[in-house]
């Protein structure tokens, strides 16, 4: 027999659903709302119908006291329940409404009064204000009970006060009408509460729709974990309002862009400049894994909208991964020229093994010497004129590989470059991305030909590389640096359009130019001006000069 199921225990508060808390608060907001309007409704509402009982008594007495026969009437008649001054004040009281009338002289004497046997006595309440000269409203009892009245003077022709009117409204019938308004009160709060109740459950229904019915643990986990996503993820992450503002900046997008938090809420022109990589955030550029340049740093972004109107573009460093992949260009490159030079080594020592069995000694020792003499020669062609040791062994290599691939790569004769580069590594950069990109432009077209210069000017040096290849279009001589613009077809490992970019980049930080022209005889001629290249010359070191003998030192 399976155990009894332990009981739940009943759990009270807030539900979890995002939609109920916020329709219960809404509704108990508006329950809350109503109940205080009410209330603060009906606090005044009974002063205002005792205010107003109390006005209607004292004009019915002021009407009353206003009648032409009245003075008269109580100065010729003795008081009594047949007299003229009773059946007038009778048909006043009948015909407002009013509870009693009571006319007294000036002694307090009543000469009227809705129950005739209180004809002829003093009246209940002080009338010293009304027989003084003074109009009175207030809420007082009587004989009749609690009342709303209203006391006037009555006065003869001369204006003297001869007695005074009395009116009195029932309380009983004021209570009434506080009492008869409370139901049409509460059922305009009812109503205004079912108004409220509505407005709540609809805003609540949208609320449900937006939050995707998340509790509020929920989304505040949601939003914790976002903040923890967005700054610990090594991708950049920039987001977009439906402006075209910046409306988030993760840590890595910063570290990628050069940016800081007060970027938020300028549009990526402002935040980082007329260019490419601000062209990509804003959308003006389309298409997935688009290559952009901030810096030194190859980014590829892409940029995706959202249903608020904005966009969420993504940042990739790539600057690696390109470096990479020219290294494996360079290797590849290099692998087939050793490859060739394998094919090539063969057939000469095919050759030299030919001549020594036909004992072609002399023949054999001259083709040696001219094999090996040539590349003597473009080694120290180079090095004679370019002393960094970096930048003479990478145009040694392209030499190489050139001369595999049917180019003829040659170092100008103007060219002289002192060791005294202040970042070889950037000029290595450079000159190596010009030559790469030269020597594709002429690959397999006959007399191939590459030309590099390299000289200084004081602390300037000015790069030219010249090829033989089908050159570059006038109205393609600026798109050339623009960051993904390329004519030739990518490889499968990396994109194209970067190399060129780069080479701007670097000579622009050292407040350079890179320029692209025509060459003497066809081709393309790229020319960069690398000021403040080359640090200041050393003095010259000093002539060591003997010192003199040292005496000889004293006998003791």
């Amino acid at each position: 027999m399976s155990p009894t199921p332990p009981a739940r225990r009943l759990r009270l508060g807030l539900p979890r659903r995002m939609f109920s808390q916020v329709l219960l608060m809404q509704v108990a907001i508006a329950a809350g709302v109503a109940v205080l309007a009410t209330g603060l409704f009906l606090a005044p509402l009974s002063d205002q119908l005792d205010d107003q009982a109390m006005r209607r008594a004292l004009a019915i007495a002021q009407t009353t006291a206003q009648q032409p026969d009245l003075v008269k009437d109580l100065r010729d008649t003795p008081p009594s329940p047949d007299g003229p001054v009773q059946k007038e004040a009778e048909r006043i009281r009948k015909a407002t409404k009013a509870e009693y009338i009571v006319v007294m002289d000036w002694r307090g004497v009543r000469w009227s009064h809705t129950d005739p046997k209180q004809i002829g006595g003093i009246v209940s309440t002080d009338p010293g204000q009304a027989l003084a000269g003074h109009e009175v409203m207030e809420i007082d009892s009587g004989t009749l009970g609690r009342s709303a009245r209203g006391k006037v003077p009555l006065r003869d022709s001369d204006g003297t006060v001869v007695g005074a009117v009395s009116v009195g409204i029932a309380y009983d019938s004021v209570r009434a009408r506080l009492i008869h308004a409370i139901p049409g009160l509460l059922a305009y709060a009812g109503g205004a509460l079912a108004v409220g109740a509505l407005a709540a459950w609809l805003i609540s229904r949208r609320v449900h729709r937006q939050t995707r019915d998340l509790a509020f643990s929920d989304i505040a986990a949601l939003l914790s974990e976002r903040e923890a996503m967005l700054h610990g993820i090594r991708e950049g992450v920039v987001a977009l309002d439906r402006t075209g503002r910046i409306r988030l900046v993760n840590d890595e997008a910063q570290r990628l862009l050069g940016l800081g938090d007060a970027v938020v809420g300028l549009t990526p022109d402002e935040a980082l400049g007329a260019g490419r990589t601000a062209d990509v955030l804003a959308g003006r550029v389309a298409g997935t894994d688009l290559l952009t340049v901030r810096g030194q740093r190859v980014l590829v972004a892409n940029r995706m909208p959202t249903d608020d109107g904005g966009a969420v573009a993504t940042l990739r460093d790539r600057t690696e991964l390109e470096q990479l992949g020219r290294e494996l260009d360079s290797t590849r490159g290099l692998i087939d020229a050793l490859r060739a030079q394998d094919h090539e080594h063969a057939n000469r020592m095919h050759t030299l093994l030919g001549l020594l069995e036909l004992e072609m000694y002399d023949d054999a020792v001259e083709f040696v010497g001219e094999v090996v003499g040539d590349h003597r020669a473009t080694a120290e062609q180079v090095t004679e004129r370019i002393e960094d040791p970096l930048l003479a062994a990478l145009l040694v290599g392209k030499a190489t590989v050139a001369a595999e691939r049917g180019v003829a790569l040659w170092v100008s004769d103007r060219t002289r470059l002192p060791d005294r580069l202040i970042d070889p590594q950037g000029l290595v950069t450079v000159v190596g991305n010009l030559v790469d990109n030269a020597l594709d432009a002429v690959a397999g077209k006959p007399h191939a030909r590459v030309e590099v210069e390299l000289r200084a000017e004081g602390r300037t040096v000015v790069l030219r590389v010249r090829d033989t290849g089908p050159g570059v279009p006038p109205e393609h001589r600026e798109l050339v640096f623009n960051e993904g613009w390329s004519t030739k077809k990518p490889p499968a490992h990396r994109e194209r359009g970067i190399g060129l970019s780069l080479v701007r980049r670097l000579a622009e930080r050292q407040g350079g130019s890179a320029t692209v022209g025509g060459a003497h005889g066809g081709g393309a001629e790229f020319t960069v001006v690398l000021p403040e290249a080359l640090a200041e010359p050393g003095p010259e070191p000093a002539l060591s000069v003997p010192s003199a003998p040292r005496a000889a030192e004293e006998e003791s």
